[in-house]
């Protein structure tokens, strides 16, 4: 039985099937996130996150952002607000955050494309723990109105070869080849 703040997760896994052998032991130890209580808290060692990797159709061109604590080119995303227990509504949120794009749609619909459990390292703030990060496709008709949330915080627009090229996380590259495929529908 599933709460409110379980239930929209619980949801978007019901048809979801993992690809790899190593995604679909993320999805358990996600599943078994949905029986503790609140999956996004903070205090729990492994928590829910939900990212993107924002796209423009037309030019088949994927946004990467870089971040400063993982030192990486990654996918847009993070953690949930308080009271915040759709993911999303999660990904949307971040994706305006941090892009300053008001037009984010999920694309070509609502469907998770990937979940991956993510090592984070200690900062001054809080130790180290993991993200099981649910992870989607946004897509927008403005890429050119894109701007970062901070200086730090660069964003790139890149083709599949260049973006594939400036990462290093291989559960990247696979949500990379899954967006190629979409790209291919």
């Amino acid at each position: 039985m599933h709460n409110t703040t379980t239930a929209p997760i619980a949801a978007l896994l019901a048809g979801y099937r993992p690809r790899t052998s190593t995604e679909a032991s993320d999805v358990e130890r996600l599943l078994g996130l949905l029986t503790s209580g609140d999956p996004w808290s903070r205090d729990l060692p492994l928590h829910v996150t939900a990212s993107a990797l924002v796209v423009h159709p037309p030019t088949r061109r994927i946004m990467l952002r870089w971040h400063a604590r993982m030192q990486a080119w990654l996918q847009i995303g993070g953690h949930g607000d308080p009271g915040e227990h759709d993911p999303i509504d999660v990904v949307l949120r971040e994706g305006r955050e941090e892009t300053h794009l008001d037009d984010l749609v999920c694309w070509p619909d609502t469907s998770i494309r990937q979940v991956a459990v993510l090592p984070v390292p200690a900062s001054p703030d809080e130790p180290a723990h993991e993200h099981a990060d649910l992870r989607f496709v946004l897509a927008t008709e403005t890429p050119a109105r894109a701007r970062p949330e901070k200086p730090t915080a660069t964003l790139r627009w890149l083709s599949l070869p260049e973006a594939h090229a400036i990462t290093t996380e291989p559960n990247l590259h696979e949500l990379l080849a899954r967006v190629a495929e979409l790209f291919d529908q």
